[in-house]
């Protein structure tokens, strides 16, 4: 294993207030790390920076020697966010956001094949011509993690992936994170379930308060 999420002194304050204190830490390849803490402990911002959704107000973040935003557009290669609330564009289908994603990301060989195993594997393909805004939470969620899955990265970031998937929603993302994992992928994801991070953490990192530490 290789270090490939390097975070140093990360922070992030509104005003007066520091909503991330200063945190230090790395993740390896083929490693899922789970995150744990109360809801208002700071793991959405902490994913916010992490991604450059927001900007951190001091620190850096690094994807295998990349700076997120001194190198933004090699790191935009290397890493994917999905948020516990995922957007969609309203003018494009399921189908046509997965196209969409793939041209982006050079990654349209076989992307007929391969899009429909996706989506038929997340219970998503008789509703491929669908707008995403006709969709449940659930099957948007589904429908966000097959855009991350669809492309190449070697960092993934999962914010509550689990927060509106069914039980075999969850063991199927179980699956594909273990299948990730085996294949060199470096995996955060944050989880208010303990069995999940049993399941799966090679590590834990709680946050309480904005401040992050290993468990």
């Amino acid at each position: 294993m290789s270090e490939r999420l390097v975070v140093k002194e990360l922070s992030k304050k509104y005003a007066s207030f520091l909503a991330l204190a200063p945190a230090t830490f790395s993740l390896n390849s083929a490693e899922i790390t789970v995150l744990s803490g109360p809801n208002g402990s700071g793991k959405t911002t902490l994913f916010s920076c992490l991604s450059g959704l927001i900007r951190q107000s001091g620190g850096s973040v690094s994807v295998s020697g990349y700076d997120l935003y001194r190198d933004e557009v090699e790191v935009r290669r290397r890493m994917v966010y999905v948020p516990d609330v995922p957007r969609f564009y309203l003018e494009l289908t399921a189908w046509e956001h997965l196209r969409f994603i793939a041209s982006a990301n050079d990654a349209d060989k076989n992307f007929d094949q391969r899009a429909q195993e996706l989506l038929t594997k997340l219970g998503l393909w008789e509703a491929k011509d669908l707008f995403p805004h006709n969709f449940s939470r659930g099957m948007r969620l589904k429908l966000g993690l097959a855009l991350a899955l669809i492309r190449p990265f070697e960092v993934l970031l999962l914010d509550e992936p689990t927060s509106a998937l069914d039980a075999d929603g969850v063991t199927l993302l179980v699956d594909e994170l273990s299948m990730l994992r085996s294949a060199g992928a470096t995996v955060l994801l944050s989880t208010h379930d303990a069995s999940l991070m049993h399941q799966i953490g090679d590590r834990q990192l709680v946050i309480h308060q904005g401040v992050v530490e290993e468990a």
